[in-house]
């Protein structure tokens, strides 16, 4: 009798333990959903940034660029409504460069494609030619619109047409391109004067903007902004080399005839405009002495390319080197530490101003 009650007594508790459990998994089960899920955080994040209607955002506008200047216009004019992928990898020389078969991937991939023309990229039309045949990215040369200077030093029109160039191959790796210095017949340095930038980021506005109409207000907005630190920039240019009391820029590598033509310089270049064409004796020589007799105190060199020549002309004349960059695309130190196209060029300001007194 004893053993018949407890085993209903245990039966009942079986029973109810039982009914708790499923109450408690059913009272538990959205908590239980929301702790598992690991998009549940990010489908919040990206709802909350929504248009009108509270409709999802729309995807990112891809664009490509071909070297540094032109990846930081576009990411700072395209802010949140664009995805900006440079070509050229930070501490890499952009003359030494050639596009492999996932920089063509990349770009036939991208609806924008951004790059300077003037001579400056010379696989650009191999590179169009090898992009994939179902590719919609859009084309666009940057300079278009900058009073350009030829390797003589002469300026002259650029209406944004095309350039021929001589192509050795049609493999898209390019890996045995030749011809990599620049026409002789145009210096493609614009972005060292903060006055061609403000026109390079003028063009890359407006590439944004036929690509992406939708966002054509934000664009503006974000020009206008970076516009005025560009004119100011531009303005700190112009007070503080008028007032230099040396106008000789000797420089390494012949990168600077912008800068030197929109504020009152004189660019004297142990290389031509290709960083690695080899100067000779004579010409080291004859620097030297131009250097002595016009009280030039330092000689320019770029952190991308090798000083050697640089301190060989500065031990030559008894002068001293320092920095003065180019802005072709940032070293890995760079890159990590925040540097930006304005912080170098603020930094190029200052050596200036140390090197013309």
């Amino acid at each position: 009798m004893l053993k018949s009650k407890r085993g209903k007594w245990l039966n009942m508790f079986v029973v109810l333990m039982s009914v708790v459990l499923v109450m408690s998994a059913c009272g538990n089960g959205n908590s239980s959903n929301q702790g598992a899920s690991p998009s549940a955080e990010p489908s919040q994040t990206a709802s909350n940034d929504t248009g009108n209607g509270g409709e999802a955002t729309q995807p990112k506008l891809k664009v490509v660029t071909s070297f540094y200047p032109l990846y930081y216009l576009a990411s700072e004019i395209g802010g949140e409504h664009v995805e900006v992928v440079n070509l050229i990898a930070a501490g890499v020389e952009p003359h030494d460069w050639t596009p492999k078969s996932k920089d063509l991937s990349t770009a036939s991939n991208a609806q924008l494609l951004l790059y300077h023309g003037a001579g400056l990229e010379l696989w650009i039309d191999q590179f169009q030619k090898g992009l994939s045949k179902d590719s919609k990215v859009v084309t666009k040369e940057m300079s278009a619109g900058i009073a350009l200077i030829s390797g003589e030093g002469h300026d002259h029109d650029h209406d944004g047409d095309d350039h021929d160039h001589d192509h050795d191959s049609d493999d898209h790796d390019h890996d045995a391109e030749e011809g990599h210095s620049h026409s002789h017949d145009i210096d493609p340095h614009t972005w060292v004067s903060p006055k061609s930038s403000i026109i390079l980021a003028e063009n890359v506005k407006t590439s944004l903007i036929e690509t992406d109409p939708v966002h054509e207000d934000y664009y503006n907005e974000r020009f206008e902004t970076l516009k005025n630190e560009l004119v100011q920039l531009d303005q700190k240019y112009t007070e503080v080399l008028e007032k230099a009391p040396q106008k000789n820029l000797v420089v390494s590598h012949q990168a600077f005839g912008y800068l030197a033509r929109d504020y009152g310089l004189t660019q004297t270049a142990i290389m031509g405009l290709s960083p690695d064409a080899e100067p000779r004796a004579q010409d080291i020589l004859k620097i030297a002495k131009f250097v002595k007799e016009n009280g030039v105190k330092y000689i320019f060199f770029e952190e991308l390319v090798s000083d050697r020549l640089a301190k060989t002309l500065a031990s030559e004349a008894g002068v001293e080197t320092m920095v003065l960059n180019p802005l072709e695309g940032l070293t890995k130190e760079q890159e990590k530490s925040g540097a930006t196209y304005l912080t170098l060029m603020e930094s190029n300001l200052q050596n200036l101003t140390k090197a013309l007194q």
